[in-house]
């Protein structure tokens, strides 16, 4: 992932960059925040901390007699293959992702923690995983929980981590781009993200329930569905 940022995304941003960044010292910061998450550090922590109580939970759970549900069994015929059913987990994770992200800016104690990702100010591909470590692992557990409600394989669960990592240090990047009129609305773009990142749109404003707009982390359907695409 690292590789592909350095290879691929960096270039983009100094081709084609939304603003000038005044504050490089901010960046190395996120930087830091990135490296401590792809490198595996921050899923060392969890996996010597979180996995062996998780196993022991899910263990107990089977024991009782409650088996593993699989929710690519309700459409045999249609996820019948792999990639059917991949599909079918990402739009589902996405799902809960969108629901994640508005709960992290209406809850205030849980804003109190995601406030440190829109702390900054110059946005760049580093800066996905610039989060509050305690709100880093809620959202990991919640992710482990679902993962294993729903049945879904070990390997299909990490490809989706890393496909949804890659995805938001894209449309993190302080890059001038835009899907089109077609596909801005089939996949999150930088702009799309980028006004989520905007001072007065994506937490302050008061419209809503909720408030604040383009909380889609893969799909911005969910923002289409539920109005609050902007």
């Amino acid at each position: 992932q690292i590789a592909v940022m350095l290879t691929v995304i960096g270039p983009l941003q100094r081709w084609r960059p939304a603003e000038a960044i005044t504050n490089a010292t901010a960046v190395r910061t996120d930087v830091l925040y990135t490296l401590i998450h792809r490198l595996g550090l921050f899923q060392l922590v969890l996996f010597f901390s979180i996995d062996p109580l998780m196993d022991e939970l899910m263990g107990r759970l089977r024991t009782a007699g409650v088996v593993t549900f699989h929710l690519d069994d309700l459409w045999p015929n249609v996820t019948d293959g792999p990639i059917m059913s991949f599909v079918l987990y990402l739009v589902l994770f996405d799902f809960v992702n969108y629901w994640l992200h508005r709960a992290q800016h209406q809850w205030n104690w849980w804003w109190a923690l995601h406030a440190v990702h829109h702390s900054q100010r110059h946005m760049t591909q580093w800066s996905d995983n610039r989060n509050h470590l305690l709100d880093d692992l809620l959202r990991a557990v919640i992710w482990v929980v679902v993962a294993q409600v729903i049945g879904m394989g070990p390997g299909q669960f990490v490809t989706l981590i890393v496909l949804t990592q890659m995805s938001e240090s894209f449309h993190h990047a302080n890059l001038r781009c835009n899907f089109g009129r077609w596909g801005e609305r089939l996949w999150v773009s930088p702009r799309f993200h980028r006004l989520h990142h905007a001072i007065g749109l994506g937490h302050e404003t008061s419209s809503g329930v909720l408030g604040g707009h383009n909380f889609g982390v893969l799909l911005p359907w969910w923002d289409m569905l539920c109005g609050t695409a902007r």
